[in-house]
Protein backbone atom coordinates (compact mmCIF):
# COMPACT_ATOMS: atom_id res chain seq x y z
CA UNK A 1 0.00 0.00 0.00
CA UNK A 2 0.86 4.00 -0.66
CA UNK A 3 0.00 6.47 1.53
CA UNK A 4 -0.44 10.34 1.15
CA UNK A 5 -1.16 12.28 3.88
CA UNK A 6 -2.16 15.59 3.42
CA UNK A 7 -2.19 17.96 5.67
CA UNK A 8 -1.60 21.61 6.53
CA UNK A 9 -3.33 25.18 7.79
CA UNK A 10 -7.42 25.16 7.75
CA UNK A 11 -8.77 26.62 4.59
CA UNK A 12 -4.99 26.12 2.61
CA UNK A 13 -6.42 24.05 -0.03
CA UNK A 14 -6.63 20.25 1.38
CA UNK A 15 -9.65 19.50 0.95
CA UNK A 16 -8.91 20.32 -3.10
CA UNK A 17 -6.09 18.72 -3.09
CA UNK A 18 -8.37 15.43 -1.69
CA UNK A 19 -10.79 15.43 -4.34
CA UNK A 20 -7.89 15.69 -6.86
CA UNK A 21 -6.84 12.34 -5.47
CA UNK A 22 -10.34 11.30 -5.67
CA UNK A 23 -10.48 12.09 -9.47
CA UNK A 24 -6.97 10.35 -9.87
CA UNK A 25 -8.53 7.00 -8.44
CA UNK A 26 -6.99 7.03 -5.26
CA UNK A 27 -9.39 6.16 -2.27
CA UNK A 28 -9.43 9.34 0.37
CA UNK A 29 -10.51 9.18 4.42
CA UNK A 30 -10.65 12.74 5.55
CA UNK A 31 -10.85 14.57 8.82
CA UNK A 32 -9.24 11.34 10.24
CA UNK A 33 -7.43 11.90 13.86
CA UNK A 34 -4.15 10.00 13.66
CA UNK A 35 -4.94 8.64 17.31
CA UNK A 36 -7.50 6.17 14.89
CA UNK A 37 -4.94 5.60 12.26
CA UNK A 38 -3.23 2.40 13.83
CA UNK A 39 -6.84 0.97 13.24
CA UNK A 40 -7.54 2.21 10.10
CA UNK A 41 -4.47 0.60 8.98
CA UNK A 42 -5.69 -2.98 10.10
CA UNK A 43 -8.77 -2.74 8.17
CA UNK A 44 -6.80 -1.54 4.62
CA UNK A 45 -4.74 -4.36 5.31
CA UNK A 46 -7.83 -6.63 4.22
CA UNK A 47 -8.50 -4.95 0.95
CA UNK A 48 -5.33 -3.65 -0.38
CA UNK A 49 -5.20 -4.99 -3.34
CA UNK A 50 -8.67 -3.12 -3.45
CA UNK A 51 -7.04 0.19 -2.52
CA UNK A 52 -3.33 0.42 -2.65
CA UNK A 53 -3.69 3.86 -3.11
CA UNK A 54 -4.64 6.00 0.27
CA UNK A 55 -5.07 9.56 1.22
CA UNK A 56 -5.37 10.55 4.59
CA UNK A 57 -6.56 14.24 5.24
CA UNK A 58 -5.11 14.75 8.70
CA UNK A 59 -5.79 18.36 10.41
CA UNK A 60 -6.24 20.47 13.40
CA UNK A 61 -10.17 19.25 13.47
CA UNK A 62 -8.17 16.38 15.17
CA UNK A 63 -7.91 18.73 18.22
CA UNK A 64 -6.90 17.52 21.37
CA UNK A 65 -5.46 14.18 19.34
CA UNK A 66 -3.43 16.30 16.93
CA UNK A 67 -0.81 17.77 19.12
CA UNK A 68 0.65 14.63 20.47
CA UNK A 69 -0.26 13.04 16.97
CA UNK A 70 2.86 13.12 14.55
CA UNK A 71 4.59 9.99 16.54
CA UNK A 72 2.08 8.19 15.15
CA UNK A 73 3.02 8.77 11.54
CA UNK A 74 5.84 5.94 12.54
CA UNK A 75 3.01 3.47 12.52
CA UNK A 76 3.28 3.80 8.38
CA UNK A 77 6.81 3.02 8.56
CA UNK A 78 6.36 -0.52 6.70
CA UNK A 79 4.22 1.43 4.10
CA UNK A 80 5.31 3.91 1.37
CA UNK A 81 4.41 6.96 2.91
CA UNK A 82 4.35 10.95 1.57
CA UNK A 83 3.55 13.64 3.96
CA UNK A 84 1.63 16.84 1.46
CA UNK A 85 1.74 20.04 3.15
CA UNK A 86 -0.60 23.26 1.85
CA UNK A 87 0.21 26.23 3.62
CA UNK A 88 -0.94 29.80 2.84
CA UNK A 89 -0.50 33.59 4.23
CA UNK A 90 -2.41 34.61 7.19
CA UNK A 91 -3.48 37.29 5.24
CA UNK A 92 -5.21 35.03 2.28
CA UNK A 93 -6.45 32.68 5.06
CA UNK A 94 -8.68 35.46 6.95
CA UNK A 95 -9.82 36.66 3.75
CA UNK A 96 -11.16 33.35 2.78
CA UNK A 97 -12.46 32.52 5.81
CA UNK A 98 -14.85 35.77 5.23
CA UNK A 99 -16.02 35.30 2.17
CA UNK A 100 -16.83 32.05 2.55
CA UNK A 101 -18.30 33.07 6.14
CA UNK A 102 -16.83 29.58 7.04
CA UNK A 103 -15.43 29.45 10.73
CA UNK A 104 -11.43 28.38 11.43
CA UNK A 105 -11.72 25.11 13.79
CA UNK A 106 -10.12 27.14 16.71
CA UNK A 107 -11.79 30.45 16.15
CA UNK A 108 -14.79 29.50 18.59
CA UNK A 109 -12.30 29.73 21.09
CA UNK A 110 -10.26 32.27 19.99
CA UNK A 111 -10.19 35.49 17.28
CA UNK A 112 -9.20 34.52 13.83
CA UNK A 113 -5.41 35.53 14.07
CA UNK A 114 -4.98 33.31 17.08
CA UNK A 115 -6.61 30.69 15.60
CA UNK A 116 -4.40 30.70 12.75
CA UNK A 117 -1.05 31.75 15.30
CA UNK A 118 -2.11 28.60 17.58
CA UNK A 119 -2.84 26.50 14.18
CA UNK A 120 0.51 26.81 12.65
CA UNK A 121 2.17 26.31 16.34
CA UNK A 122 0.44 22.88 16.23
CA UNK A 123 1.66 21.79 12.81
CA UNK A 124 5.28 23.11 13.28
CA UNK A 125 6.95 19.63 13.06
CA UNK A 126 5.01 17.46 10.56
CA UNK A 127 5.50 20.98 8.20
CA UNK A 128 9.02 20.37 9.44
CA UNK A 129 9.06 16.33 8.35
CA UNK A 130 6.80 16.68 5.12
CA UNK A 131 8.00 15.64 1.84
CA UNK A 132 6.51 18.25 -0.22
CA UNK A 133 5.27 21.88 0.84
CA UNK A 134 2.82 23.48 -1.52
CA UNK A 135 1.68 27.44 -0.34
CA UNK A 136 -1.17 28.19 -2.24
CA UNK A 137 -1.06 32.16 -1.52
CA UNK A 138 -1.54 32.59 -5.25
CA UNK A 139 -2.43 29.51 -6.48
CA UNK A 140 -5.94 28.46 -7.93
CA UNK A 141 -7.52 25.73 -7.74
CA UNK A 142 -6.80 24.36 -11.05
CA UNK A 143 -2.87 24.90 -10.66
CA UNK A 144 -3.26 22.62 -7.15
CA UNK A 145 -4.74 19.69 -9.46
CA UNK A 146 -2.31 20.09 -12.03
CA UNK A 147 0.96 19.92 -9.74
CA UNK A 148 -0.75 17.52 -7.78
CA UNK A 149 -1.11 15.29 -11.18
CA UNK A 150 2.22 16.09 -12.35
CA UNK A 151 4.11 14.89 -9.05
CA UNK A 152 1.90 11.83 -8.31
CA UNK A 153 0.60 10.76 -11.91
CA UNK A 154 3.16 11.92 -14.11
CA UNK A 155 6.17 11.61 -11.81
CA UNK A 156 7.61 15.03 -12.39
CA UNK A 157 10.15 16.63 -10.21
CA UNK A 158 8.84 19.41 -8.20
CA UNK A 159 11.13 21.77 -7.93
CA UNK A 160 10.34 22.83 -4.52
CA UNK A 161 9.08 26.10 -5.05
CA UNK A 162 5.77 27.86 -6.45
CA UNK A 163 6.22 30.56 -8.35
CA UNK A 164 3.80 33.94 -9.10
CA UNK A 165 4.38 36.26 -11.61
CA UNK A 166 2.49 39.42 -11.00
CA UNK A 167 1.85 41.27 -14.33
CA UNK A 168 1.12 45.04 -12.95
CA UNK A 169 0.80 48.86 -13.87
CA UNK A 170 2.98 51.07 -12.07
CA UNK A 171 0.17 53.80 -12.60
CA UNK A 172 -1.64 51.14 -9.96
CA UNK A 173 1.21 50.59 -7.61
CA UNK A 174 3.43 47.88 -7.11
CA UNK A 175 2.21 44.64 -5.70
CA UNK A 176 3.22 44.93 -2.10
CA UNK A 177 4.02 40.80 -1.73
CA UNK A 178 6.35 40.50 -4.60
CA UNK A 179 9.91 39.41 -3.71
CA UNK A 180 11.31 40.87 -7.26
CA UNK A 181 10.18 43.70 -9.55
CA UNK A 182 11.26 44.15 -12.87
CA UNK A 183 10.49 47.43 -14.61
CA UNK A 184 10.13 47.17 -18.83
CA UNK A 185 8.84 50.31 -19.34
CA UNK A 186 12.60 50.81 -21.60
CA UNK A 187 11.02 48.75 -24.16
CA UNK A 188 9.19 50.24 -27.05
CA UNK A 189 5.70 51.04 -26.42
CA UNK A 190 2.58 49.42 -28.58
CA UNK A 191 0.98 52.50 -27.03
CA UNK A 192 1.64 54.95 -29.63
CA UNK A 193 0.30 52.66 -32.29
CA UNK A 194 -3.06 53.72 -32.57
CA UNK A 195 -3.88 50.38 -33.76
CA UNK A 196 -2.33 48.29 -31.12
CA UNK A 197 -3.76 50.55 -28.25
CA UNK A 198 -6.74 48.95 -28.20
CA UNK A 199 -5.00 45.38 -27.91
CA UNK A 200 -3.19 43.79 -24.86
CA UNK A 201 0.05 41.51 -25.09
CA UNK A 202 -2.09 38.40 -25.56
CA UNK A 203 -2.24 39.60 -28.81
CA UNK A 204 0.05 37.96 -31.87
CA UNK A 205 0.54 41.44 -33.22
CA UNK A 206 1.25 43.31 -29.99
CA UNK A 207 3.72 40.13 -29.17
CA UNK A 208 5.59 41.14 -32.27
CA UNK A 209 5.77 44.73 -31.84
CA UNK A 210 7.52 44.63 -28.28
CA UNK A 211 10.04 41.93 -29.86
CA UNK A 212 10.62 43.77 -32.86
CA UNK A 213 13.17 46.02 -29.93
CA UNK A 214 16.07 44.34 -29.93
CA UNK A 215 16.13 45.44 -25.97
CA UNK A 216 13.36 42.20 -25.95
CA UNK A 217 15.42 39.51 -26.55
CA UNK A 218 18.53 40.87 -24.74
CA UNK A 219 16.30 41.72 -21.57
CA UNK A 220 14.62 37.89 -21.87
CA UNK A 221 18.10 36.63 -21.99
CA UNK A 222 19.19 38.05 -18.99
CA UNK A 223 15.98 37.85 -17.06
CA UNK A 224 16.01 33.97 -17.26
CA UNK A 225 19.32 33.78 -16.72
CA UNK A 226 18.52 35.93 -13.11
CA UNK A 227 15.74 33.20 -12.18
CA UNK A 228 18.22 30.08 -13.60
CA UNK A 229 20.51 31.76 -10.04
CA UNK A 230 18.34 32.86 -7.88
CA UNK A 231 15.39 30.10 -7.65
CA UNK A 232 17.67 26.98 -6.43
CA UNK A 233 18.93 29.87 -3.80
CA UNK A 234 15.99 30.61 -2.73
CA UNK A 235 14.29 26.90 -2.69
CA UNK A 236 18.21 26.32 -0.65
CA UNK A 237 16.48 28.49 2.17
CA UNK A 238 13.45 27.27 2.25
CA UNK A 239 11.55 29.45 0.69
CA UNK A 240 8.48 27.56 -1.12
CA UNK A 241 6.97 30.73 -2.51
CA UNK A 242 8.68 32.77 -5.33
CA UNK A 243 6.30 36.23 -6.57
CA UNK A 244 7.87 38.06 -9.11
CA UNK A 245 6.15 41.42 -11.02
CA UNK A 246 6.53 42.51 -13.87
CA UNK A 247 5.72 45.79 -14.26
CA UNK A 248 4.84 48.98 -17.63
CA UNK A 249 2.82 51.95 -17.57
CA UNK A 250 -0.55 50.17 -17.48
CA UNK A 251 0.60 46.76 -17.25
CA UNK A 252 -1.67 46.01 -20.59
CA UNK A 253 0.89 45.80 -23.18
CA UNK A 254 4.69 45.03 -22.25
CA UNK A 255 4.22 43.77 -19.03
CA UNK A 256 2.33 41.35 -20.48
CA UNK A 257 3.95 39.70 -23.45
CA UNK A 258 7.19 39.77 -21.12
CA UNK A 259 5.70 37.75 -18.25
CA UNK A 260 4.42 35.42 -20.72
CA UNK A 261 7.86 34.35 -21.81
CA UNK A 262 9.26 33.93 -18.61
CA UNK A 263 6.07 32.10 -17.16
CA UNK A 264 7.01 29.46 -20.67
CA UNK A 265 10.63 29.30 -19.46
CA UNK A 266 10.19 28.25 -16.32
CA UNK A 267 7.10 25.67 -16.71
CA UNK A 268 9.71 23.99 -19.48
CA UNK A 269 11.91 24.22 -16.15
CA UNK A 270 9.40 21.87 -14.32
CA UNK A 271 8.01 25.01 -11.90
CA UNK A 272 4.90 25.23 -10.69
CA UNK A 273 4.02 28.81 -12.54
CA UNK A 274 0.88 31.09 -11.87
CA UNK A 275 0.33 33.96 -13.86
CA UNK A 276 -1.66 36.59 -12.46
CA UNK A 277 -2.71 40.22 -15.10
CA UNK A 278 -3.73 42.23 -12.29
CA UNK A 279 -4.20 45.57 -14.06
CA UNK A 280 -4.74 44.32 -17.65
CA UNK A 281 -8.25 45.47 -17.64
CA UNK A 282 -8.01 48.47 -16.18
CA UNK A 283 -7.08 50.70 -18.58
CA UNK A 284 -9.59 49.51 -21.33
CA UNK A 285 -10.05 52.65 -23.04
CA UNK A 286 -6.34 54.66 -22.51
CA UNK A 287 -4.60 51.22 -22.45
CA UNK A 288 -1.08 51.64 -21.66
Amino acid sequence: MEFIIVTGMSGAGKSTAIKCFEDMGYYCMDNLPLGLLNNFIELAKECQNKFPKIVLGIDIRGNALFDQSFLDVKILGNYRYTILFFDCSDAELIKRFKETRRNHPLAKEMRIDEALRKEREFLTKIKQHSNYIIDTTHILPKDVKELLVNIFEQNTEFMGLVITIIVFGFKYGIPLDADLIFDVRFLKNPYYDKHLRPHTGNSIEVRDFVFSDPNTDIFIDKLTDLTDFLAPLYTKEGKNQLVIGIGCTGGKHRSVVIAKELSEYLKQKKYVVNLEFRDIEKDTKRGK
